[in-house]
């Protein structure tokens, strides 16, 4: 392929995973603000501001774990080309957009994965897929819900306990100012772990192009993918915030901060280790769990059974479009 061809093609593909990460925070700022906005702690346009500026602040505060097993961790770099890359971010992208149209809150982040494997497996079949890496990203699909929903749980009983002698007034009073503190911890999480799957993407990009190695990531890299999420997240996918905020439960500043405190430590726990979670699925988690203290009717098992096969249909829905996304940039590019 001539240099300059090539070139462009690099340089196209780095784009194209940056709109992927704009999408990631344009489809997940709900999850980061839907709590926050229908308790009406802040109004929407003032928690996308809020989102956006903690989403980057997580540039400061986590190794880049989660950009490694990414990159490395999920398949072989050596099988990857620019059909491959090609092939995942364009899975991943017609996902998203997908499902945001149709409001459901599904995974960027295992719509990713899903777009990686798809277009790995249409190059060159399993045989480069790194199971360690696959294991530990499908284990967590189910962790992290599940201990988004105990910790969100566990918080409320303790709250309701420690704040049972006081009226409702003062109680929504003292969690309206501490969810601005959850939201912004919730915030910093989505960051740390969703921002750092472009950055593996961009990363494996490099690698098979020869500019960089295993061992080092470029900072315009880390740079460029925090301030990609952050914009995103402040544009904001409306269309899901409903569904987050009030159709699985209702929520009040008590429920909103034991949800966004119970994500955010979920989400510190999985970014510590490099394990890439979905953050959809941690604060959805954390919001049945909320639901479920005050009795099981109070969560719209409906609405929650809707966002369930959505997510177990990301994976293979993304794989089969990058599949074809891979076919088509063969006899495109």
């Amino acid at each position: 392929m001539d240099v300059g061809i090539a070139t462009l093609t690099l340089v196209m593909l780095v784009v194209i995973a940056l709109v992927f990460d704009f999408m990631n925070g344009f489809h997940d700022s709900a999850n980061s603000i839907a709590t926050i906005v229908s308790t009406g702690v802040l109004k929407p346009y003032q928690a996308v501001l809020w989102a956006a500026f903690f989403n980057f602040v997580a540039i400061t505060l986590f190794e880049l774990k989660v950009a490694a097993t990414v990159g490395k961790g999920i398949v072989s770099p050596d099988i990857v080309d620019n059909y491959v890359i090609f092939g995942a971010l364009i899975g991943a992208i017609a996902w998203d957009a997908i499902t945001w149209y149709g409001g459901i809150p599904s995974s960027s982040s295992h719509a990713l994965i899903g777009g990686m494997l798809g277009a790995t497996i249409a190059k060159a079949g399993t045989g480069p897929l790194l199971a360690p890496g696959i294991i530990k990203t499908s284990t967590f699909i189910v962790i992290s819900p599940l201990l988004g929903m105990l910790l969100a749980g566990l918080l409320t009983v303790a709250v309701s306990w420690i704040f049972r002698r006081r009226t409702q007034r003062v109680t929504d009073r003292w969690f309206r100012r501490l969810q601005l503190l959850s939201s912004a911890l919730y915030s910093i999480g989505h960051g740390s772990n969703d921002a750092q799957k472009t950055m593996g993407i961009i990363w494996l990009l490099l690698i098979s192009a020869g500019l960089t190695t295993t061992a080092h990531l470029p900072f315009w890299v880390v740079i460029s993918c925090y301030v990609a999420i952050a914009l995103g997240t402040l544009f904001g996918g409306w269309r899901i915030v409903k569904t987050m905020g009030q159709r699985i439960t209702k929520l009040k500043p008590v429920g909103g901060f034991a949800a966004e405190t119970g994500g955010a430590i979920s989400l510190f726990l999985a970014s510590s280790f490099g394990i890439p979670v979905s953050t959809t699925h941690t604060i959805t988690g954390a919001i049945i769990g909320v639901g479920s203290t005050r009795r099981v009717r109070a969560v719209r098992w409906g609405v929650a059974g809707n966002v369930v096969i959505a997510w177990i249909l990301t994976i293979p829905a993304s794989a089969l479009i990058a599949a074809g996304a891979w076919w088509v940039g063969q006899r495109l590019f």
